[in-house]
């Protein structure tokens, strides 16, 4: 997963998966761009890519703590929070990055989405509406930028070790220990360094057939 001379920009990439995407791509070789901006402001993704010049590989990394409200009590203003941190700024970063990948005829867009889009939860319809939203998002665009030698694709991923889903104190409780076992056939959680590393190879030249897809990565969860 040679990786040398690849600027690589990781949104958000001091929560979720940012801190071990920046370790692990810097470790194959990429100049890694760590952004911590907020991309909430309509205009932000358009301003932080034509701050920082060529990207050949985006990494849309973005979290939000995950609402648990029963689906008769969601109100109008949870919906629209959540998707402006997590669909909103996806098509604005594509939309800012894309043509110039394009006129080079090269690039990747890789998409840190969730499993909660595949398989339903209770008390979840908000949150997993918009890891949907992303979801179908790849798709589509990732058939369309096919022909342009362009590999945009998605980690569905749960049950992954991060600080902030699943931070120490969640994983030192008993009743969540307990969880892992019935839910999860792995039997622990998918290590963040498991995770990362294979975010680094769909980002890699060994990956170049696989476009608009949707890896789930969660120990069996889905």
């Amino acid at each position: 997963m040679n990786l040398i001379g690849k600027r690589v920009l990781i949104t958000n990439a001091d929560v979720f998966m940012g801190p071990v995407l920046c370790q692990v791509f810097a470790a194959h070789g990429a100049t890694v761009l760590e952004s911590t901006d907020s991309l909430l402001h309509p205009d932000a993704p358009a301003s932080l890519i034509a701050a920082l010049g060529q990207i050949d590989i985006l990494v849309v990394n973005l979290a939000v703590p995950a609402p648990s409200t029963a689906v008769t009590d969601v109100l109008d203003d949870e919906w629209s929070d959540i998707f402006a941190a997590l669909v909103n700024p996806l098509p604005r970063l594509c939309r800012a990055v894309l043509p110039a990948m394009i006129a080079r005829r090269s690039g990747k867009i890789l998409v840190m989405g969730s499993a909660s889009a595949l398989r339903g939860m209770k008390r979840a319809s908000t949150y997993s509406a918009a890891r949907g939203a992303q979801l179908a998002y790849v798709q589509a665009v990732g058939v369309e930028m096919a022909s342009h030698n362009i590999q945009v694709n998605a980690i569905a991923q749960n049950f992954v070790d991060n600080p902030t889903y699943f931070p120490s104190e969640v994983q030192a409780n008993p009743k969540f220990q307990e969880r892992i076992k019935r839910e999860v056939p792995l039997g622990r959680l998918v290590g963040a360094s498991e995770d990362a590393e294979f975010a680094a190879y769909l980002c890699s030249d060994n990956a170049n057939c696989f476009v608009g897809q949707v890896f789930p990565v969660c120990g069996g969860w889905v």
